[in-house]
């Protein structure tokens, strides 16, 4: 590990508002293991996949200001959701193709940039989520030697989020038809990594607009598989399965005829339990699900 750890920090939209527990305990977490978040203020949504329905010209230039951002920093971007990770890679990763294959598309993003007073963007910095972050660039040994409360009689079901997965060409640090990333750091806090069918599966989130029992079917099925395995808790990288798995969990019940009642953690969440930091100062009151089996099982509770 190379200390101390830069990046520029896109906390995403969800982030800030209905999962403010995914930034607190992000803060907590960097905090912990002197990660430096230089938060990117004047980033965009990144617009969850939406803008390019309406323009793949729109999605690449608000992307391509976002990553211009980090640019200007000269440090990599990081995000702590999988959708924004998905989009924005997506974008840098077609950029950076373009600009060898087709320039004038670069160049007429980056015109649009000039006219807002916007810095070019150069395909200079690389996108990179938390997990990638804490796998790739910290290190799982140098974790688990910072564990101070090992989470021995925890079992963790991981739920990675579409975009994290298949969003890009190259998965940095994991297979994305067999991950094993949310695991291994499972293992490296001390918990005990759960399989289950739907860990590499869609959320629901999605379709939850238009064809909302159908995406709470997908949701409670998923659920029901971790319980069904022996998970004490789903964890994600993402705030928006996040909110389709424990906001949206009492509807899932309702749609499905099922009590469920499996608490969902946010990864920064789990981690940081596990570096000796207060269930208080990460949120974990804020879950629509209760979290109050997890501190049990850690006899914080």
């Amino acid at each position: 590990m190379t200390s101390p750890l830069r990046y520029a920090y896109f906390p995403g939209c969800v982030a800030q508002g209905a999962c403010r527990e995914l930034y607190q305990s992000t803060s907590a977490l960097a905090q912990a293991l002197g990660i430096e978040l230089i938060e990117l203020k004047k980033a965009s949504c990144c617009g969850s996949g939406t803008f390019k329905e309406d323009s793949q010209l729109l999605e690449d230039s608000v992307n391509a200001r976002n990553i211009a951002l980090a640019e200007e920093l000269n440090l990599p971007l990081l995000t702590h959701c999988s959708t924004c990770q998905g989009v924005i890679g997506h974008v840098d990763d077609r950029l950076k193709q373009r600009q060898s294959s087709y320039p004038a598309y670069v160049e007429q993003v980056n015109e649009l940039l000039k006219q807002e007073g916007c810095s070019p963007y150069r395909g200079t910095s690389e996108v990179k989520h938390l997990l990638w972050a804490l796998v790739g660039d910290y290190g799982l040994e140098t974790l688990q030697a910072r564990v101070t409360r090992k989470l021995s009689n925890l079992r963790c079901a991981a739920f990675y989020g579409c975009y994290l997965l298949r969003a890009q060409d190259k998965l940095p640090h994991d297979d994305p038809f067999n991950p094993q990333s949310m695991e291994n750091v499972f293992q490296a806090v001390g918990a005990t990594p759960v399989y289950y069918r739907g860990r590499t599966q869609c959320c629901g989130w999605p379709l939850s607009s238009y064809a909302t029992d159908q995406a709470f079917k997908m949701a409670g099925m998923h659920i029901q598989d971790a319980i069904a395995s022996g998970a004490d808790c789903i964890v994600t990288p993402c705030p928006l399965c996040h909110l389709n798995l424990d906001s949206r969990q009492p509807e899932v019940e309702r749609v499905i005829g099922k009590t469920l009642g499996l608490p969902v953690l946010h990864l920064p969440q789990l981690v940081s339990l596990a570096l000796g930091i207060s269930p208080s100062q990460l949120g974990l009151d804020r879950h629509i699900v209760s979290t109050r089996p997890v501190l049990e099982k850690l006899d914080l509770a």
